[in-house]
């Protein structure tokens, strides 16, 4: 069973949809005291980062999902849901984050090619990894994003992913911290896999 965090700023629909064509059960919920139920927890994210984590700290789900981590327990972080977990972000503004991975959050800075990134790309894998166990290297998921994440420690990413020339980190595997900067939910089969594989790992 994996808890979706219902903070006001995610997809919940489409993922919970995801989980149940995988046949992997969930429940979506706006009660932090119901988070330490789950061994598994999820993140979405859609938005910007200032109001995300505003209405994250709020709603109480900070404090519970830094207990759940430190008791072992796994978070998958999605788009926005993957960049809340980073220490600081500059998105119309300077924001604290929630500081489970060390690194910030940037915008592409490129005048070559339009930002946002909208639209499928391609993931590259940097080592081994629980997400993307059975999927073959180099393949394709789908994107929506302004910012990307950089981690302080490059062995936090199993991922990277090019656009607005650079390399970015497009995935985080870190002692059961697990994020993603796609969609796994709308990328196909690739994704389904990514998302089932976070269920059993």
């Amino acid at each position: 069973m994996i808890f979706i965090a219902d903070y006001g700023a995610g997809n919940l629909h489409s993922v919970r949809k995801a989980f149940e064509y995988l046949g992997v059960k969930s429940v979506v919920s706006s009660d932090a005291a119901q988070l330490s139920k789950y061994r598994k927890v999820l993140v979405p994210g859609v938005g910007a980062f200032g109001p995300a984590i505003r209405s994250f700290m709020a709603s109480g789900f900070s404090e519970a999902l830094a207990e759940h981590v430190d008791k072992g327990g796994q978070v998958l972080g999605i788009c926005l849901g993957m960049q809340l977990l980073m220490t600081q972000s500059e998105e119309h503004g300077s924001y604290g984050g929630l500081d489970f991975v060390s690194g910030s959050v940037l915008r592409f800075e490129t005048e070559a090619e339009k930002v946002p990134q909208i639209g499928w790309n391609s993931v590259d894998y940097t080592r081994e990894s629980l997400l993307f166990r059975g999927i073959v290297d180099h393949s394709f998921f789908y994107f929506v994003h302004s910012y990307y994440c950089r981690p302080e420690d490059s062995r936090d990413s199993v991922a990277t992913t090019r656009f607005a020339g650079k390399n970015f980190c497009s995935a985080i595997e870190k002692n059961g911290i697990f994020a993603v900067q796609f969609h796994p939910e709308k990328s196909s089969d690739a994704g389904l896999t990514v998302l089932k594989n976070y269920a059993e790992c």
